[in-house]
């Protein structure tokens, strides 16, 4: 395993921000040349601008071995138990991340990206500021993910799968770029759990990330997940499961059904 800690500033990362998920949490979703979308837009880049030089963003990526294996991928010798999808679209197979990684052996990238703790407290008492930063902050986190994807794409001594790959911001926001990293959390990792699993391969603590009882991460501001290669990979969501599942999934986790279900609420059919 290949590991290596990045830190990055705020100019670096801000022109990989993705200003429509921005505006979704601010429920303005598809109102991009409103009056208001335009004024909070504005008002995020003067933060951006304000809080310059004063914080910086953090990523911490290892390269590891790995091996898919039936609904599982084999991560170092350590089983990452997934979910598969149980209503795909007519003529489409279920699909499970693990399709994805060669079960003859395989490289498989794990990554998180975080937000310095305390960013934004310079707004703590003005709660239209204090929400730009919170909102500035998910996305610098998310946009930390994407730039930090683009060079482990390219750099051979990372990783270097597309070394060729010439994209625009606007291609790179869109995603079109070969292979995918699902986010812990997100429709095709939705089990929050298996963070902890993660952990102890990665290390989130060298990104500045903590964990809570319930995998949840602190700083907020924070992404954590898996970069696979594989020309056809794509996102997708397990959507509802049944017990069957539940059961064969709680099994591979090797933990009891109950315990699982919590953090599968949305998926349980």
């Amino acid at each position: 395993m290949k590991r290596e800690i990045f830190n990055y500033s705020i100019e670096e990362v801000a022109p990989l921000i993705d200003w429509s998920y921005f505006l979704h949490a601010w429920g303005i979703a598809g109102k991009k040349e409103s009056t208001q979308a335009k004024e909070v837009i504005a008002d995020a880049k003067a933060m951006l601008h304000e809080l310059s030089g004063r914080y910086r963003t953090n990523a911490i990526f290892a390269l590891c071995n790995a091996k898919g294996d039936g609904d599982n991928i084999i991560i170092e010798g350590s089983t990452l138990p997934l979910l598969r999808q149980q209503h795909s679209t007519e003529g489409e197979y279920n699909l499970c991340l693990s399709d994805f990684v060669s079960p003859h052996g395989d490289r498989i990238g794990l990554f998180a990206t975080s937000v310095e703790s305390g960013f934004g407290k310079e707004y703590a008492d003005d709660d239209y500021k204090r929400l730009i930063a919170q909102t500035l902050a998910d996305r610098l986190a998310e946009a930390t993910a994407t730039l930090l994807h683009k060079q482990v794409r390219t750099n051979e001594e990372l990783w270097g799968y597309s070394p060729h790959e010439q994209l625009t911001t606007e291609e790179l926001l869109a995603e079109r770029n070969r292979g995918i990293r699902p986010a812990v959390g997100y429709p095709s990792l939705p089990d929050q759990s298996i963070i902890f699993t993660i952990d102890k391969l990665l290390g989130l603590g060298e990104a500045g990330i903590a964990l809570t009882p319930n995998g949840a991460m602190t700083p907020h501001a924070s992404v954590c997940g898996l970069m696979i290669r594989h020309p056809a990979a794509r996102y997708f969501a397990v959507g509802k499961i049944d017990d069957a599942q539940l059961h064969d999934y709680a099994r591979r986790r090797g933990v009891e059904p109950e315990d699982i279900i919590k953090f599968l609420a949305k998926n349980i059919g």
